[in-house]
């Protein structure tokens, strides 16, 4: 498999990650139903894909760049969704993760 189908994939693991994470918050602590089965199959998933983009990915860089995005992906969806809005601290920590993310991929996987 070739790194850019990788990294397609990684973008679907993302937004599997980021689907469960909000269906999770939905599930009200997994007492609705149709939530957290919801929240079960994205999990489920969203850990397939990620062991498919594991055979030509580095292990760490693969989850370094799913956990990295996923945070930024869900704090969007917490926003958009559920109106939390983030303080100054956490757009800058948000922007160290984003600075990360690019820095192990692109400079990390020599």
């Amino acid at each position: 498999m070739s790194n850019l189908t990788a990294y397609i994939i990684l973008i679907i693991a993302v937004v599997l990650g980021t689907a469960s994470n909000s269906f999770a918050k939905s599930a009200d602590g997994f007492t609705l139903l149709f939530p957290s089965i919801i929240t079960a199959i994205t999990i489920v998933a969203c850990m397939y894909t990620l062991s498919i983009v594991m055979k030509s990915i580095p292990v760490g860089i693969t989850y370094a760049s799913f956990a990295g995005l996923c945070i930024i992906a869900t704090s969007i969806v917490g926003v958009i969704k559920f109106q939390q809005i983030p303080n100054l601290y956490t757009l800058i920590g948000l922007v160290l993760i984003i600075s990360g993310v690019l820095i192990v991929n692109l400079l990390g996987n020599n």
